[in-house]
């Protein structure tokens, strides 16, 4: 047996680099990106094992519960077939060895399962002719995959008459699969389509399903790899829901040695879903370590997972803080840092960032979150427009919309009629850009006087009865400092009500400047530099009349 398959790196360029992405749910990991992770883990190992090196052990066992191109467990191959060579000096039995005894994996469709094994065994048959291992005498070997249903239930239940047979039939609309979400209308395909019902998370026992799988009861040292991060939840236009939450939990609920996950980073602070999740990870003091990569496209070249993504290293045996590392066009930049994730209940991602939030909440103000209004404030959906004049309303509102200003009979107004009356800040329900990072974070704001309301597009971030507070709290919004204390909790375009959180209530008796905010929190130099290396400043216009957007470039 040759050494080829081992030294597929050497080449230029390595397959796996090559391939083009499934979507942007299903993400194949780059094999730079999946050998970092890989370090931590060694690392990890090492300390915990008075430095003694993973890829040495014969007896450690690694899965990959949701492989996609199969290269993690390439890599593992890599390093075990060459850590192993005292302990198995044959490069034959070796490789056998690894690939029968100490890796596995799930493939989540038949395509992947089939390129994962191409990528394992140098064959899409694990007992093929042209398979490196020897052993085996299943063709998928320990890269398992078999088609999984979904299981449908809710919905509502209706009567219909069959147009065939006149007979009356009980239908089910609007189902949803009980272990994903998945809704029946998109995802109940024939057997020539992929179901997308992931096995590993279809079960209500996943160590009674893992034995199941591979024909015993399995207990694994290492659990690594990057899940399908999302599907669609049946709402408006392209909405979806997150899923690998369900992934990282059934995996934790193995109780590995050490897990090591690649997700995408909105978990830290927002995403639809996630409340319950990002609360249990912050609290478990057995994370140990956070590499976090914020740059859109940097982790995974040509994906747009807004937010960005990170990896984390968990370790069943750790009951600590943890340790975080943000990078930056492949550099670490900032501090690197080990503090307790659940001080907040959302993750600062930014070291840098914590001790000026620390500084903010001394003081114990109250914060903007209840100044700032719930989503579609007077009941007007976003594609609402009103007439473009005035002329014939009984009692005209000018309604601040999307991209345009209308005017709609006050009597039409589902909602809070009394807040017409008042002078009112408003505020982009959604900013960001395609930018590779975002700078802003909010919109310039608008001000709306008396007989004003607007559409969903916007939130009524302050009422006033005056119009001098409103100008001074437009000012306010505006800072380098409220936007930088924003952009701590706002993980996607949304500018929801919550990310106005950590942002302070002060006393607009004054006109605020940033340089008066930095001196009331006792911010360092070094402090003010941060934020102003974050935050782009607005231009000079103190505020928006026209509803004018206001994004990043």
């Amino acid at each position: 047996m040759t050494l080829a398959p081992f030294t597929l790196r050497g080449h230029n360029p390595d397959v796996l680099t090559c391939i083009a992405n499934l979507s942007n749910d299903e993400v194949f990991t780059p094999p730079e990106f999946a050998n970092q992770m890989l370090d931590t883990l060694a690392a990890a190992w090492a300390d915990a094992n008075d430095g003694a090196d993973i890829w040495a052990n014969p007896d450690v066992t690694f899965l990959d519960p949701f492989t996609k191109s199969g290269v993690f467990l390439r890599e593992i191959v890599r390093r075990l077939t060459d850590g192993l060579i005292l302990a198995i000096p044959d490069l034959a039995e070796r490789v056998d060895h690894i690939l029968t005894r100490q890796v596995f994996g799930i493939g989540i469709t038949q395509l992947t399962a089939l390129l994962a094994r191409r990528s394992v065994y140098c064959s899409k048959f694990a007992n093929g002719p042209h398979s490196i291992a020897t052993s085996f005498t299943t063709e998928h070997g320990n890269i398992w995959f078999e088609r999984t249903e979904h299981t449908w239930g809710g919905g509502k239940r209706e009567f219909r008459v069959d147009p065939l047979t006149s007979e009356e039939i009980t239908v089910y609309t609007n189902r949803k699969c009980l272990y994903c979400g998945a809704g029946e209308d998109d995802y109940a395909r024939g057997g020539d389509l992929e179901t997308h019902a992931y096995a590993f998370i279809h079960t209500d026992d996943i160590k009674a399903r893992i034995a199941e799988l591979f024909g015993d009861t399995m207990q694994f040292d290492v659990i690594i790899g990057n899940p399908p991060y999302q599907l669609s939840d049946g709402g408006y236009g392209t909405s979806a829901a997150p899923i690998y939450q369900m992934f990282v939990e059934k995996a934790l609920g193995l109780d590995p040695r050490f897990a090591v996950f690649v997700t995408p980073s909105r978990w830290f602070a927002g995403g639809k879903g996630l409340d319950e999740y990002r609360k249990k990870m912050l609290s478990d003091h057995r994370m140990h370590d956070i590499v976090d990569y914020p740059k859109l496209y940097e982790a995974f070249p040509g994906v747009k997972i807004r937010g960005g993504v990170s990896y984390f290293l968990w370790d069943r045996e750790h009951d600590g803080p943890c340790t975080i590392q943000t990078m930056w066009d492949g550099q670490p930049v900032g501090e690197r840092a080990t503090r307790y994730l659940d001080a907040y209940d959302v993750l600062v991602r930014r070291n840098e960032a914590v001790p000026i939030l620390d500084k903010v909440r001394a003081l114990a103000e109250p914060t903007l979150d209840s100044r700032v209004s719930s989503r579609k404030p007077f009941g007007l959906p976003t594609n609402f427009h009103g007439k473009p004049s005035p002329t014939a309303l009984k009692a005209p509102v000018e309604l601040f919309g999307s991209r345009r200003v209308s005017w709609v009979d006050r009597a039409d107004i589902p909602l809070n009629d009394s807040w017409v009356d008042e002078w009112k800040v408003l505020m982009t329900a959604v900013q960001g850009t395609s930018a590779a990072i975002e700078t802003k974070f909010l919109s310039r704001p608008i001000l709306a006087g008396p007989g004003t309301a607007c559409s969903e597009t916007y939130l009524v971030a302050g009422r006033f009865g005056i119009e001098e507070e409103a100008r001074r709290y437009a000012g306010y919004l505006r800072t380098r400092f409220v936007r930088f204390l924003v952009s701590l909790r706002k993980s996607t375009q949304h500018a929801t009500k919550d990310v106005y959180s950590f942002v302070p209530d002060v006393p607009l008796d004054q006109d605020w400047t940033d340089a008066l905010l930095y001196e009331r929190y006792g911010l360092t130099g070094d402090e003010i530099a941060f934020i102003e290396s974050q935050v782009a400043a607005h231009d000079d216009t103190l505020f928006d009349e026209d509803g004018a957007d206001d994004s990043d470039e």
